[in-house]
Formats: structure tokens, C-alpha cells, sequence
């Protein structure tokens, strides 16, 4: 609930899901939840960027949409489900997106790259088949400096396709580049 006030220790107090486990932190009610997860549950995997809402490093999903973690304040997630790039794996096993991305080499850096992961996934759980377009306008909040975005809308293409269930495969182009 936005409206809670902090308890008589001064930090708010609240239950969450958190990549499927149900959670409980208490932190200081200022807290956006990029903080929250970073440094009261040790999530670093989602990253601190602009903090103003403007590159989109910072994206999770909340309740299955894609949101800047910079912009929400922890309290407001109080009985909310958070995912977190640390849960799109599903165990040992990677995300067809963390596969694509890797086999791609669509992360350069890699910094952005949870961002971008986690907005792609929301983007296919409700598109299985999304044209360049979809893709380009659901990943257009995600800023990258260095790889030019072709082989992450490449990734994401290969992704659907094998997620659809698809005997997908890179092409030599998106591997080793056009010449």
C-alpha cells in the first residue's frame, strides 16, 4: 500500500514476491525499489542508470509489467510480485532470452542488458510472434551505448521463434555480422 507509514524502527516494513519466493524487507520508507533490491536484497542484478525513468536500465517486471524501478518507491509494492533478471532463469536452465542474447553476442557491455531482458520477456509473454516494429516500439524506453540494437531486436526475434517452438537457429549474419 503507497500509504503506509513507517513502523516505530522508522523503516517500512513490507511482504512481497520477489522472483516467486515470497519475501519480507524492511528498509527506509524512501527507498525507490531500485534500492530495495539492490541493497536490502541484494539483487544487483537489476542496475542503477539515469535514475530519472529515462534509459530503462533499471527495468523489472511488476505484476508482469514492465516497470522503472528508479520511479517506484519500495512501499508501494507491498503484496506485488517483482521479477528481477535474476528470476528469468529457471534454475540451471537460461531464459530462451539470456540464450538468444548470449549466442548473439547482443550484449556488449552487458549493463543494460537486464533491462532490455526483462522488458522482451514481457513484451513475448503477451506477443509470441512480434513483428520488428513490436519489438523496436516495446524495447524503445531501453537505451544501450554500445551495441546498436540489431542483434537485440535479432535476439528477441530468435527467441520467440524458439520459444514458439521453432527449430530456430542465428543466422551467419547475426553472429558473425554483414559484411
Amino acid at each position: 500500500m503507497a500509504n503506509r507509514k513507517p513502523e516505530a524502527d522508522g523503516k517500512a516494513h513490507i511482504k512481497l514476491v520477489v522472483n516467486g519466493e515470497p519475501t519480507e524487507v524492511a528498509f527506509a520508507a524512501h527507498k525507490t525499489l531500485l534500492e530495495v533490491l539492490r541493497e536490502d536484497l541484494n539483487l544487483t542484478g537489476t542496475k542503477h542508470g539515469c535514475e530519472l525513468g529515462e534509459c530503462g536500465t533499471c527495468a523489472v517486471l511488476l505484476d508482469d509489467q514492465p516497470v522503472l524501478s528508479c520511479l517506484v518507491l519500495g512501499i508501494a509494492c507491498e503484496g506485488r510480485e517483482v521479477q528481477t533478471v535474476e528470476g528469468m532463469a529457471d534454475g540451471p536452465d537460461l531464459h530462451p532470452l539470456q540464450t538468444t542474447f548470449a549466442d548473439l553476442g547482443a550484449a556488449q557491455c552487458g549493463y543494460c542488458t537486464p533491462g532490455f531482458l526483462l522488458t522482451a520477456q514481457a513484451l513475448l509473454e503477451r506477443n509470441a510472434n512480434p513483428t520488428r516494429e513490436e519489438i523496436k516500439d516495446a524495447l524503445a524506453g531501453n537505451l544501450c551505448r554500445c551495441t546498436g540494437y540489431i542483434k537485440i531486436y535479432e535476439a528477441v526475434e530468435l527467441a520467440a521463434a524458439r520459444m514458439r517452438g521453432e527449430q530456430a537457429e542465428p543466422s551467419h549474419e547475426s553472429i558473425y555480422g554483414r559484411r
